[in-house]
């Protein structure tokens, strides 16, 4: 993997732009499969279009080495929490997991906010 050769990024910050990349892909299957679904999905499908994009931010940042990265750490922790406690209220098979996948991802954010 490239990021891995990056020079700032120790185990700590691999592991969560690992997980942050996870947490956007599994949240853009989940929003797109929710608007599949109809009804009451519209809270799930906010949430989980915001983590995407909140993730994948974060994960650009943390391979920049930004300055800003701390701060967006703690915003990606509390949104990714958040959504997977939206997620796990649904049966559906993307919401659940996606609500299996985001602790790893709201964790790993967490250490960084707090490094």
């Amino acid at each position: 993997m490239a990021l891995q050769s990056l020079q700032h990024a120790d185990d700590q910050m691999q592991e969560c732009i690992d997980n942050c990349l996870e947490a956007a892909q599994v949240c853009e299957w989940c929003a797109d499969a929710c608007a599949e679904e109809g009804g009451e999905m519209a809270r799930c499908i906010r949430l989980c279009r915001d983590v995407a994009d909140l993730t994948a931010l974060h994960a650009r940042f943390m391979a920049r080495n930004s300055a800003y990265s701390d701060d967006l750490a703690a915003i990606c922790a509390d949104a990714c929490e958040e959504c997977a406690d939206e997620c796990a209220n649904h049966d559906h098979a993307h919401c659940q997991e996606c609500a299996e996948v985001l602790p790893k991802c709201v964790e790993s954010c967490r250490e960084m906010a707090s490094a």
